[in-house]
């Protein structure tokens, strides 16, 4: 075993973010409050949005998105099988069915076509995903989910950053879903935003996500006089706390210097890896670029299988990770039987995740792109 370890992933939290939570927790005001709406606004304004509802997670967002749209049980919602589990688990949070439905071989996205064919008089939304930050066609898909009637919900939970068309991935959208985890470009360490151009959607997914109250705790605790809300549904405690949104409002004015440095790194990866035959590295489609949230790289006849390759360079101290996971072989949903997947089951058998992350060094990349030079030798 190496003892050089090469991390894949670690988020960028510095002093200012010790700071700006530390300020949080001085004032008094912890739970969610100003700190919270000012992250909301200034999130939507980076994504191109009217409006920005901060929650919990991005998982919390789908599930708000799909009761916001009134999603729920005799429906189906498309979605890709290739993407994290919660996905799908926000369709069955309301009772309806996830249908799986496959993706783009360069991309790892949904696709006009992969929907059409799964598509049944039932589909009553789509949730489209950013995958890895790579956006899919917001033109082509959200023409053709109008052309529909279906509503489309847009995961852009690693794609803070990216763009398509020239525009952030979420301008445009009905509605789109966040996270800040901390694998992501920019983290609040758990959290989750939603963001919509429509003000009385974004009304009511504030009270759904506090209880469905009529007015807010922040906004009761700031009145001189007594308020007495009302709780106008049932509804969820989905809040982010003002400490999670400190740290967020810093990372937001790292997020262009994060994104360009991750693009300069994957663009150095794509040149080292071009003459290794069996590699093919994710690339910018032609309407519009990632942030390079995650780098993979899928083996066409490559000498080593895929988890033999992430032993190998696990030996060498470097951590990758196996390529985006596919939701329908997962235990959790062994009862269903989709329709054939051949794209998302080659992408989650032969793909693999290279470190990236502001951290990483040239050094780190040519140990990285050596091993793997090493194996295609092999």
């Amino acid at each position: 075993m190496s003892e050089r370890r090469i991390p894949v992933m670690i988020p960028m939290l510095g002093e200012e973010e010790a700071q700006a939570a530390a300020e949080a927790v001085r004032s008094g005001w912890v739970a969610q409050g100003p700190r919270v709406a000012e992250f909301e606004r200034q999130f939507a304004t980076l994504a191109g949005a009217g409006h920005g509802v901060a929650v919990s997670s991005c998982t919390t967002a789908l599930h708000l998105a799909l009761v916001l749209l009134e999603v729920g049980p005799g429906d189906e919602v498309i979605v890709p099988s290739l993407s994290f589990i919660a996905t799908a688990n926000a369709v069955r949070y309301v009772g309806a069915t996830p249908v799986f439905a496959d993706v783009d071989l360069a991309t790892g996205n949904l696709t006009v076509e992969t929907v059409e064919a799964v598509r049944t008089p039932r589909t009553r939304a789509i949730i489209a995903v950013h995958q890895g930050g790579v956006p899919f066609d917001v033109v082509v898909l959200r023409s053709a989910a109008e052309s529909w009637g279906v509503a489309l919900v847009e995961d852009a939970a690693c794609a803070a950053g990216s763009t398509a068309y020239g525009k952030p991935v979420g301008a445009g959208a009905t509605v789109a879903a966040w996270s800040f985890h901390p694998r992501k470009v920019i983290t609040t360490g758990e959290g989750g935003m939603l963001t919509v151009d429509d003000r009385d959607w974004a009304a009511r997914l504030r009270r759904l996500r506090e209880h469905g109250m009529n007015v807010s705790a922040a906004d009761r605790h700031a009145s001189a006089q007594p308020v007495l809300e009302a709780y106008l549904e049932t509804a969820y405690n989905y809040r982010m706390t003002d400490i999670q949104a400190a740290v967020g409002l810093v990372q937001l004015g790292r997020l262009a210097g994060l994104v360009a440095q991750r693009r300069e790194l994957a663009a150095r990866y794509q040149e080292l890896l071009a003459d290794i035959d069996g590699l093919v590295p994710v690339r910018d489609p032609a309407y519009g670029e990632t942030n390079y949230q995650s780098f993979w790289v899928l083996l066409e006849s490559f000498p080593v299988g895929r988890d033999a390759v992430l032993a190998e360079l696990a030996a060498a101290g470097v951590s990758a990770r196996r390529g985006i996971m596919a939701a329908h072989l997962e235990p959790a949903y062994a009862e269903v039987t989709p329709a054939p997947l051949p794209v998302t089951e080659r992408l989650t058998r032969d793909s693999l995740i290279l470190p990236l992350h502001h951290a990483l060094t040239e050094g780190d990349q040519d140990h990285v792109v050596g091993v793997l030079r090493k194996l295609a030798s092999s």
